[in-house]
Formats: structure tokens, C-alpha cells, sequence
């Protein structure tokens, strides 16, 4: 623990690449080999799942440091991280404790059996016995929010170095569905299988938001234009009869999509990159209806009828066990085109190019892409391979313009960290008849200057509080972006935004020129 302690501490105290870098090749030489597995499993994301109510921490920790839950409560909103207050507030000891980061991983995992009491009690005791440092990394191991500023590029990276092994081939090494429990680090990372993974993805290539004019791009006819569709991203695996679907995030999703056991019939072996989509009646249905199905492992006939999915295929990675990904996008987009009238699936459609000219003509196509339930277009050079990560100069996604709702604001909530003193989350509304009917809430959009105005507004125009909530006379309008909209029976108004943000302040509307109800659902009726 001492090991990951100081990797944690070292990361933590600087924004420096080069150093977050040499502090994990100093952690993967020197730490015992178990934990440098665990290290590579909670820095990649595959955390174990909370034992512990974090109310439960709260009070705990209150009556530990023999503080009114308030003051913590009070404390808390202004540290802004549950972890660092829970470990300031306690009484600071010397570290009694020798226990490794894969024994304390263990603790961790015998919680979940235990009765609250035998919690509370295991709990109360480790923090008795860690230093404040160590403490403070087990309420995060604990708490689950583990953010240490280490992307999984800088974790390859690290690796890479310290196995004298390339980039590509650690990224590839790390993905799949495995655990700490279930393999080993040299197992995993050192030992070269001769059969690797049949269910194994590759590393995804992601693209960046274009980030100039598009005719700087060049010659448009160097270029592939494609929709980019409003799923969930995936790769498609058939190898040797084993078929496996797994999300962008790494998450092997076969069983909630049995749709794609049509594969299994194929006599060809493949792995494509693509976006699953609902789809019904040759019709693309919205991304709320995928979401009924997201988070569910046993899908139920009613899902299947109401939102069946299909992949709209737009790479092929490998082929009969060939890895493609190094020729050139336009040859590998000739093969799938070849593979996907082959096998003549019904769950798997080609994506569709999108033929242009002129950049002039392709900006047109791109403006009106939300008519065909796209965000945009995906631009790909023809001779790009396919990389790993996020790359600039190759791929481009082309989004459209957001869309913008004027609402007005009737709810502020403080925030935490560097906002703890900031009232900045908020929640709008929008007319419906002479009543405001919440509809979505925002925190992100607005310039420091223009979130202490908003602040002060808050606390001289306070109606009501409850906790670190309130409500507020209903004065100030904002206009409100976001990218898609759709019905929503868990809200009041009946609607639920994706991604909404502050785009601006509206000085110049007054609250009964905010939105209605009607425009909103008119929004639906236009995009869905």
C-alpha cells in the first residue's frame, strides 16, 4: 500500500506528463507484483463495486473524529472530495499497518458479506490504523472515485517502457474482460500466447472534433465522409466460432444483444468496428429507446420487439485472422463493403458514404444531418490506418450545431472543490401555460466571472433552502444547448435531454420570453 501510496501522492502533485510517467515506471519496478496488477486494473478503469454506502462513510466518519454530522456535512462541501475530508478530520496516527494494496483490495471485497455493524466496525478500524496518506487513498479505493490524472495512454505508456514492448501491443494486451483474480501481471502483459483471446477487441481509434475550416483538410477527394450515427460504439468479434460484442468502454455486452447470433451461421471469421443502433421498420429509432436496454444482462421479449438493434458497420479490423488495421482506410472499407454483402446478415448494415465534391457541398450535408437521426459526419483519409486512441490528422467527427432552448433558472445547488463556496449547478424550466416546469439541469458552460455573478445572484435572490439547495426568483434566463431530445416519463416535463450545457446568459430576455413546453416537444416531433 506504501508503494501505491506514493504513486498516488507523486501523480497528485503535478500536471507534468513526463513525471506522472516516471512516477508509474518507478511504481511497476519496485512494487510487488500482485500490486502492480491491481495498479493496472484500477488505473484502467475495472474498479470493484462500492461496499459501502457513502451516508454510511459519512456518519461513520463524523462520529469518529467526534464531530456533529453537520460540521462534516459543512466541511465536506467545502473540502469538495469525501475521500480528503473523511482522512483530514480523523485523528492523525502513525501508520500501523503493513498490509498491501492486494490485501487491502481483498478487504474490500469481503465487505460486501458482512453485516452493517461488522462494516461500520472494519471500517472504523482501518482507519485507525493508517497515516493520513494511506487513508486517504484506501477512502478512495473505498469510495470507488478514483481519479488520479492518468489516461490509459499514459498508463500504456508507462508499461510499454517498463516491458520493453510496444505501444500497440500493451494497449491490446490490456483489453478484454479480465480481473485481477483472474489472471496474472506477467500473464497478462508478459507471456506471449501463441492462441490469443478469441473474444479479445482491439484498442478503438478515436477521432477529435474538427478544429479548423474544413476546406484546410485539403483535396476533398483524399477524403471518406460517412454519417456519424447516435449509438453505442462497438466491435463485432467472430473468430473460430466465438462470437463477442464489446462496448467502447470495454464492456462485453454479447448477452444483452442476442439479436447478433446470426453471426454464428457465418463461415468467415471477422472482428468490424461500428455503432449499434435501434432500429425497426428500416427506420432508425432514437437513442432513448437503446437505453431501455443499456444495463440489462437478460433481455426480455417486450425489448426485443420494441427495440431491436442492428450494427452499421463502418471498419473491418480483421479478417479470417488477418489483422488489417495497417493498410490504408479506403482498402479496409473495400473489403467490408466485399464481407458485408457476403455474409447478407439482416443485424449488420454497411454504413453509407457520403458522396461529395466540394467541401462547400459536404458543409450543406453536414448542416442537415440531423434529418437522417445523425450528430454529423465522420471525415476518414482514404490512406489512414487504423490507430489506437485519439489521434489528430486523420479522423475528424464533423457534429452538428447544438440544439438551444431558452430556460430560466429556479434551482442552485453549491458545488464541490475549487466551486465549494460556488453555487453552480443548476436547474431550468420552461413555460408551461403561467407555470415553469423544470426540465434539465446544467453546470458546465459558463466563464469563472459569469459564475460568481450568477453566485451572488443566487444568495440575494434565495427563496427557499434545502441544504445545499435553492430556489431561486425566477429571473435569470439561459440558453440552454444540447444534442439530442426525446420523451422521458421519469421527468416532470415529460422530456430528457442529451448533454445540456450553458451556452450563454440570455441579458436580453426577460423570464416570460423563455421557452415553453409546446416548443420543446415540437423539437421532438421535428428530430425523432
Amino acid at each position: 500500500m506504501k508503494h501505491f501510496t506514493q504513486l498516488f501522492l507523486s501523480i497528485d502533485q503535478t500536471n507534468s506528463i513526463l513525471k506522472k510517467v516516471d512516477a508509474l515506471v518507478t511504481f511497476f519496478k519496485e512494487a510487488p507484483e500482485n500490486d502492480k496488477l491491481w495498479a493496472v486494473s484500477l488505473l484502467g478503469g475495472k474498479r470493484p463495486k462500492r461496499a459501502i454506502k457513502t451516508t454510511d462513510l459519512r456518519t461513520w466518519a463524523a462520529q469518529e473524529a467526534n464531530i456533529p454530522l453537520w460540521l462534516f456535512e459543512d466541511t465536506y462541501h467545502i473540502v469538495g472530495d469525501l475521500a480528503e475530508t473523511i482522512a483530514s478530520v480523523i485523528e492523525e496516527t502513525e501508520s500501523q499497518n503493513e498490509r498491501s494494496l492486494t490485501q487491502w483490495m481483498s478487504f474490500l471485497k469481503t465487505l460486501a458479506d458482512k453485516t452493517e455493524e461488522e462494516k461500520e466496525e472494519a471500517i472504523k478500524s482501518a482507519w485507525k490504523s493508517l497515516a493520513k496518506e494511506e487513508r486517504f487513498v484506501f477512502n478512495k479505493l473505498l469510495t470507488g472515485g478514483f481519479r488520479m490524472g492518468v489516461s490509459q495512454k499514459l498508463l500504456v505508456r508507462a508499461l510499454a517502457q517498463v516491458l520493453n514492448e510496444d505501444e500497440s501491443n500493451i494497449a491490446h494486451r490490456l483489453m478484454g474482460n479480465w480481473t485481477p483474480e483472474t489472471t496474472s501481471f506477467q500473464k497478462l502483459l508478459v507471456e506471449k500466447d501463441a492462441e490469443e483471446d478469441l473474444a479479445k477487441p482491439y484498442p478503438f481509434y478515436l477521432a477529435y472534433q474538427i478544429d479548423k475550416p474544413v476546406n484546410e483538410l485539403g483535396n476533398p477527394n483524399d477524403w471518406v465522409a460517412e454519417y456519424k450515427w447516435d449509438g453505442i460504439r462497438g466491435q463485432l468479434i467472430f473468430r473460430k466460432g466465438v462470437l463477442s460484442l464489446w462496448s467502447r468502454g470495454e464492456e462485453l455486452v454479447t448477452e444483452r444483444f442476442p439479436e447478433f447470433n446470426e453471426v454464428k451461421h457465418c463461415n468467415v471469421g471477422f472482428v468490424l468496428d461500428g455503432e449499434i443502433l435501434p432500429y425497426k421498420d428500416n427506420n432508425i429509432l432514437p437513442f432513448q429507446t437503446l437505453q431501455t436496454r443499456i444495463g440489462r444482462k437478460n433481455v426480455g421479449k417486450k425489448s426485443l420487439t420494441e427495440s431491436p438493434v442492428i450494427l452499421i458497420a463502418y471498419d473491418l479490423l480483421e479478417l479470417d485472422g488477418k489483422d488489417l488495421r495497417k493498410l490504408p482506410f479506403i482498402e479496409r472499407r473495400n473489403k467490408l463493403e466485399a464481407l458485408v454483402k457476403s455474409i447478407n446478415l439482416s443485424v449488420i448494415h454497411l454504413s453509407p458514404q457520403v458522396l461529395f465534391s466540394s467541401w462547400d457541398e459536404l458543409s450543406k450535408i453536414q448542416a442537415s444531418s440531423r434529418n437522417k437521426k445523425a450528430e454529423g459526419v465522420m471525415l476518414k483519409q482514404k490512406a489512414s490506418p487504423y490507430l489506437v486512441g485519439r489521434k489528430k490528422g486523420d479522423w475528424w467527427k464533423w457534429k452538428v450545431n447544438p440544439l438551444l432552448v431558452d430556460g430560466v433558472m429556479i434551482y442552485a445547488m453549491r458545488g464541490h472543490g475549487r466551486r465549494a463556496n460556488l453555487y453552480s449547478d443548476y436547474t431550468f424550466a420552461v413555460w408551461k401555460g403561467n407555470e415553469l416546469v423544470p426540465f434539465t439541469k446544467a453546470y458546465s458552460g459558463l466563464t469563472d466571472a459569469e459564475m460568481r455573478e450568477v453566485d451572488r445572484f443566487v444568495k440575494q435572490n434565495t427563496l427557499e433552502r434545502f441544504g445545499p439547495v435553492r430556489s431561486v426568483k425566477p429571473e435569470m434566463v439561459f440558453e440552454i444547448a444540447f444534442e439530442g431530445i426525446q420523451k422521458s416519463s421519469r421527468h416532470k416535463s415529460g422530456v430528457a435531454l442529451r448533454f445540456p450545457r450553458i451556452s450563454r446568459i440570455r441579458y436580453d430576455k426577460k423570464p416570460n420570453e423563455a421557452n415553453t413546453l409546446d416548443d420543446l416537444n415540437s423539437l421532438i416531433e421535428q428530430y425523432n
